[in-house]
């Protein structure tokens, strides 16, 4: 079977973005302690829903309150998504890949729980290399939620079964799970290849370009 479709995370996959999650939630954590009765201690939730969860506790008790912090805290998150863009990078390999596969008639997309300005400021013309671009506020539920990729599927008229869902994070191989396409982690983030061995992905390579020469080498792309 030749796949007809790869989607990719963009964090940690086609470019290096030095984000910090674990400050980002440190962050929340001190903004959420002007809103409650004390410091929220983080948890494994990501700090988007984790925000989110705290804010609806807020709005239980004060509605106006809960979404003021919630307000506050997507401008924190933001911020730190901006601030990242400015110090990360694309991989030498992003555009060569895009590119070859668009040649071979693969369609290619990227899904992303970060905003658009700040891919953007790495890579200013994603659009142009791509057939389906959906940042944080082009959908409704993001990754892990099957309905992220699935969009990106539907707007390029490819199904699940056809498509290949590639990210440096087991979120990523959870979402092809999930979605139904096949699934590939890469080790260009912060998880070693052993940290997908639990959801038992198609393929684990150490980088983008390494999975494109296994995907050519089984007659996939």
């Amino acid at each position: 079977m030749k796949l007809d479709a790869i989607i990719f995370d963009f964090d940690g996959t086609l470019a290096d973005v030095p984000l910090d999650f674990d400050f980002m939630k440190t962050k929340i954590a001190a903004l959420g302690e002007v809103f409650m009765d004390e410091r929220p201690v983080p948890d494994g939730t990501p700090a988007l829903e984790w925000l989110e969860k705290l804010s609806r506790q807020v709005m239980e008790r004060d509605r106006a309150e809960g979404l003021e912090f919630l307000s506050r805290g997507r401008l924190v998150i933001a911020a730190m998504e901006l601030d990242a863009a400015r110090d990360g990078c694309l991989y030498e390999f992003t555009r060569p890949v895009l590119d070859d596969l668009g040649a071979r008639g693969v369609a290619t997309g990227v899904i992303s729980r970060n905003i658009s300005a700040a891919i953007k400021k790495v890579f200013p013309d994603i659009e142009d290399h791509l057939r389906v671009f959906l940042p944080r506020e082009s959908s409704d539920r993001l990754k892990p939620d099957p309905a992220h990729l699935l969009r990106a599927l539907q707007c390029i008229n490819v199904p699940p079964e056809r498509a290949l869902m590639v990210g440096d994070h087991p979120m990523d191989v959870e979402t092809g799970k999930r979605a139904g396409t096949l699934s590939a982690g890469v080790t260009t983030g912060r998880i070693e290849a052993q940290g997908f061995a639990s959801l038992d992905p198609d393929f684990v390579s150490t980088d983008v370009a390494a999975l494109m020469s296994e995907l050519k080498r089984r007659g996939l792309i």
